[in-house]
């Protein structure tokens, strides 16, 4: 291991979030047009006739982590606080820009009380790292020389984790449903929907990828003791966020909506596989993990419509999240196709 991997995953956090960033603001990408406004007449505006707190609060919450990780990646440069001004700097013109953006947006309305928050949580997040950052690092590096692997882009494949937690946030993807093109690529449904043969579907999608996920865990566990605790952990936490976001996006009688019967036979059985797989060697972990990811990309682009998933998106749609919902939507769609080149990565030498 050496002291450079912590500032390399920094740099993948400030690169994963600034495409968040770009989708979330631009999305949903569709009804371009001209308005004759000038992009940049936002910066003459006045207060917005509608906001809350709530959305000044989002605004510099957003950019914190950008400014937070750019600033912590940025770290070696030479003068103390250049990482801190080119941090800022960079979450204020991708602010001002994407605002700009919006303007051939109907569904969007840019706002220079949009960019003042946004410079703001880029600051905030900039004077973080540079307070906090070097026990930051050093608490990376500690984790790194205990617990993680010495596995090429191990800090690529953190990221990867990283993403995955978002997955369980959209009320209309199936449990650890990774992989699904179908609205991207505006195809339809291939059979209906049988409640009999879709339980066997639901559990074999949570199967088939807890058991990429639980694998990919253990790629990046340095020790075979550990990952036997470490996996479950993670995958727990994935159902816990599941539960956080449908009490709170939706309702709190929904928490565990989650837990349907193709959930309950799934899960156990992705348990028994993981049981026996976390002790495989290295290669055949690596082949299990890539069958297990495609074949749970083309079993949930087989799976009929989950009519649950269609009403409680129609409950979250009633609310300030679509954007949102778009990000986790376009996330869970490319896990699975960003993950498998990774396995391949870490066959090589670090």
């Amino acid at each position: 291991m050496n002291s450079h991997s912590p500032l390399r995953l920094a740099r993948y956090s400030a690169l994963v979030w600034c495409v968040l960033i770009v989708y979330a603001s631009l999305h949903p990408f569709t009804g371009w047009r001209s308005t004759g406004i000038s992009p940049l007449a936002f910066l003459e505006g006045g207060w917005p006739r509608y906001w809350t707190a709530f959305d000044l609060v989002a605004n510099v919450a957003v950019y914190l982590p950008l400014g937070f990780f750019l600033t912590l990646g940025l770290s070696t440069l030479r003068w103390r606080h250049t990482a801190l001004l080119l941090a800022t700097l960079f979450g204020m013109l991708l602010s001002a820009s994407l605002e700009a953006l919006q303007t051939w947006l109907p569904s969007r309305v840019p706002s220079n009380v949009d960019l003042a928050c946004n410079g703001l949580g880029s600051l905030l997040g900039a004077l973080l790292a540079v307070y906090l950052g070097p026990r930051v690092l050093a608490h990376l590096l500690a984790f790194e020389q205990k617990l993680l692997a010495p596995v090429a882009h191990a800090e690529l494949g953190l990221t990867l984790l990283g993403l995955w937690l978002l997955l369980p946030l959209s009320p209309e993807i199936l449990l650890f449903g990774a992989g699904d093109l179908r609205q991207m690529l505006g195809l339809g449904t291939a059979m209906p929907f049988a409640a009999e043969s879709f339980v066997l579907i639901e559990a074999s999608i949570v199967s088939f990828n807890a058991v990429a996920v639980g694998l990919l865990v253990r790629q990046l566990c340095a020790r075979l003791a550990a990952a036997y605790l470490v996996v479950p952990l993670f995958l727990l936490l994935g159902l816990l966020i599941r539960s956080l976001a449908a009490a709170i996006l939706i309702s709190p009688a929904e928490a565990l909506s989650w837990l349907t019967p193709g959930v309950r036979l799934g899960l156990p059985v992705a348990g028994l596989v993981l049981a026996i797989a976390l002790a495989l060697p290295a290669t055949a972990r690596l082949m299990l993990a890539g069958l297990a990811l495609m074949a749970g990309s083309v079993l949930v682009n087989l799976a009929p419509p989950n009519p649950y998933s269609q009403a409680a998106l129609a409950v979250w749609q009633q609310g300030h999240f679509l954007n949102f919902n778009g990000l986790t939507r376009v996330v869970a769609s490319l896990w699975p196709f960003l993950t498998l080149p990774f396995l391949l990565l870490t066959t090589r030498r670090p």
